[in-house]
């Protein structure tokens, strides 16, 4: 009589163990990357790279590209383009620039007039892309040329300097272990954020909307309501980038704003990839940014050119959105 030799099944146990590692792995490998390039960049110049105000002026400096990235993930998140963060970025900065430097308001109605300016616009752009139903890379990207437009005509085409020292003081002035209050601001933002999309509804209906409009609209979530929420806290909270910076610089300027938003999205499509793979998540896109900046600086310290900042950052969109998409197992990405 012979035996029928049984497939051996691996157990249950060994199984969950290698998904375990391998989702570890996919969730701190751009971590780990950071790191290494922090050991790389200290091992070539320890004195300069390694030293904290090196460090300091790294987390200080980018804090608000890592705000504008953290609006621009939320409309992501919902499977919707903002294009025009970086605009108003630049014209929170302007409002505040032309109505403190300019006309001697106070700073904080100046500041609250900002916020609400950069949640207008927001309103704006979910108007013009639910009610007309045009895709909202159009809308963002026509929106946004349309207030850089106003913007250098509230300015003159000029930069206005004079900012209240009260902004700069409580932005950059004002430091905690050596690091400007701006980091700060930008960490607990991501902290909010990051609460929101795990423990609330509201961040739950915005994860459902991104990852199935009709299914969420059956299954009786209010998709164009959350879809217009998406975007005027992406208004909002690009406004409160545009206060950082014009804390920071002390001045508004009309131009140099809008050089943030392909960073911006870089950062947001890389951190799509680590701490919670294949969901755009605000602490992977505090990573990313630094991880970014961390290359760069490295690279600009040992004598790199100016346009290694634009290869960097262009090629990291490219690898980013790529990377995010195997994460995804190459399904298509419906921004509709």
């Amino acid at each position: 009589m012979t035996t029928i030799d049984m497939p051996v099944q691996k157990p249950v146990s060994a199984l969950r163990s290698r998904f375990t590692l391998k989702t570890e792995v996919e969730r701190f490998a751009l971590v780990a990357a950071w790191l290494f390039l922090i050991i790389l960049f200290g091992i070539l110049m320890p004195d300069s790279f390694l030293s904290w105000r090196n460090f300091s002026t790294m987390f200080g400096s980018q804090a608000v590209l890592v705000v504008l990235t953290l609006g621009i993930i939320i409309p992501l998140t919902s499977g919707d383009f903002d294009l025009s963060g970086a605009s108003i970025l630049t014209m929170s900065s302007m409002v505040i620039g032309v109505f403190n430097a300019q006309m001697g308001w106070p700073i904080l109605p100046v500041l609250v007039m900002s916020l609400a300016v950069g949640a207008l616009i927001g309103a704006i752009n979910a108007f013009f892309v639910l009610y007309f139903r045009i895709h909202s890379l159009i809308v963002t990207l026509g929106v946004g040329t349309f207030v850089n437009g106003v913007i250098l005509w509230m300015s003159g085409s000029q930069t206005i300097s004079g900012v209240s020292m009260e902004l700069v003081s409580w932005v950059i002035m004002g430091r905690l272990w050596g690091i400007p209050l701006a980091f700060y601001y930008a960490l607990i933002l991501a902290a909010l954020i990051w609460y929101a999309f795990e423990f609330t509804i509201p961040g739950r209906k915005l994860l459902f909307v991104g990852r199935g409009r009709e299914v969420s609209r059956l299954n009786g979530i209010p998709v164009e309501r959350v879809r217009a929420t998406s975007f005027i806290l992406s208004g909002l909270i690009s406004a409160f980038a545009g206060i950082l910076y014009s804390g920071m610089t002390g001045s508004a300027d009309p131009l140099s704003g809008l050089n943030l938003l392909l960073p911006a999205f870089a950062a947001a499509f890389l951190g799509a990839t680590t701490i919670a793979p294949g969901r755009f998540n605000a602490f992977g896109a505090v990573i990313s940014v630094y991880f970014l900046v961390t290359g760069i600086t490295g690279l600009t310290m040992m004598g790199a050119h100016a346009y290694v900042q634009n290869l960097f950052y262009g090629g990291a969109l490219v690898i980013a959105v790529s990377l995010s998409q195997l994460v995804r197992n190459r399904q298509p990405q419906d921004f509709s």
